[in-house]
């Protein structure tokens, strides 16, 4: 018998209303739709998600930052402010599986969706609520931004060089860790409501995640109570792992155990390195890199870059290039993987789109349709989900509610 791999993705058949804007939930919810679900992204007319203005750059009118988190999405426009608004927005939510918004905490509770709403009319939705700081506490209802929550979480006091000041991350990286939570606790939520029947609530806030973030570095200070530090590219717990100079460029090193630095000092011409009792464990050389690394640095400075690589990975020491951005994704490896696709936009034509980064074996998730216009999806919508008439859905652009 031969097997078929079905054309579908893992999440086919689900149907999620998104009322998220900016990145953390358009990320989740672009991943959710790469896998199969259908995303009803609901949007301000005229207006539409900020990120639809945030530029340059711009391609026919299109922001990138939109485009780069809204693939595999329908946009509906609707004007939430108004009853009837609101009453379609009911009625898309009563026939969906998820609701998922970032709206400042109270909105949609204000708006009549309440939690008691939920479950008298639609107790199968999963309802995940995207905040900056929760519920509670006394930040509890204030907004939340990338920037902001990198420095209060610590993350950028632990980023950057020794002799300067904190950095931050270089992409809005709270923001898209919080858009995988959101899109892991809403694929858990599922699977519960399979073996519940129910729906539930789900809460993520920018705050929590930034803070979970912190993983090894926090589990250090709360093992040994000392302020963590900065250590520019190196690493606080293994040496030697950063960036060290070659003949021409920068080389990344990831030496991760004993073993591998023996094998890294032999490659070098230092073998004695690994039977120096500076440098034997990496308890040792992590007390002693200020030591160790200065002859390293002069040790690689022999070589380029590109003959280090070339011996390292023939050794089995893990290390890189230091790639720009387009290297990157130009490079063999990113077109191994399809992590460049190109999907057809209705007015850019050809669209060039970061690719998705999972495989399933049997049921693939692929970019879907190409990131949406503003409102291109509302009239199909509205009469292939609520089965409106033509006329019904032309008197609501009349009114300006669509």
């Amino acid at each position: 018998m031969t097997e078929t791999i079905s054309k579908d993705g893992p999440l086919t058949g689900l149907r999620i209303i998104d009322l998220t804007r900016i990145l953390a939930g358009p990320i989740c919810t672009m991943n959710l739709g790469d896998m199969g679900a259908e995303i009803i992204k609901i949007e301000q007319p005229s207006k539409g998600d900020d990120t639809r203005n945030w530029g340059p750059p711009f391609i026919e009118g299109e922001a990138a930052y939109f485009l780069g988190a809204n693939r595999s999405k329908k946009s509906v426009t609707l004007d939430l402010k108004s009853d009837k608004g609101r009453d379609i927005l009911s009625a898309l939510i009563q026939k969906s599986d998820v609701v998922i918004d970032n709206f400042k905490t109270g909105t949609l509770e204000g708006w009549g969706f309440s939690e008691s709403w939920f479950k008298e009319n639609a107790p199968q939705v999963i309802q995940c609520q995207i905040t900056g700081y929760g519920d509670k506490g006394p930040k509890a209802g204030l907004p939340g931004y990338d920037f902001l929550l990198q420095a209060e979480s610590g993350l950028m006091d632990i980023t950057g060089n020794i002799d300067r000041g904190p950095a931050k991350y270089g992409v809005a990286i709270v923001d898209v860790c919080t858009g995988q939570n959101a899109a892991m606790c809403i694929l858990a939520a599922l699977n519960a409501r399979h073996n519940t029947g129910k729906g539930q609530r789900i809460d993520i806030s920018l705050f929590n995640t930034s803070l979970s973030m912190l993983v090894n570095i926090g589990s250090n200070y709360l093992v040994n109570g000392k302020r963590p530090g900065r250590f520019g590219n190196a690493h606080a717990s293994i040496v030697p792992y950063r960036d060290f100079a070659t003949k021409d460029t920068p080389i990344a090193i990831a030496v991760g155990n004993d073993t591998q630095f023996a094998r890294m000092a032999k490659s070098l011409g230092h073998p004695e390195w690994a039977a120096d009792d500076d440098y034997k464990t990496n308890a040792q050389r992590v007390a002693n890199r200020d030591l160790l690394e200065p002859i390293i640095n002069e040790a690689l400075a022999a070589k380029s870059c590109d003959d280090w690589i070339e011996i390292f990975e023939r050794d089995g020491i893990p290390c890189s290039k230091i790639n720009a951005v387009d290297e990157a994704l130009e490079s063999e490896q990113a077109q191994a993987h399809d992590m460049v696709v190109e999907v057809d936009h209705p007015t850019i034509g050809p669209l060039k789109m970061l690719g998705v980064p999972y495989e399933f074996s049997e049921t693939p998730a692929k970019p879907g349709q190409a990131p949406p216009l503003l409102g291109a999806d509302t009239a199909d919508v509205l009469a292939d989900v609520l089965d409106m008439t033509t006329d019904e859905i032309a008197e609501l652009r009349t009114k300006e509610i669509i």
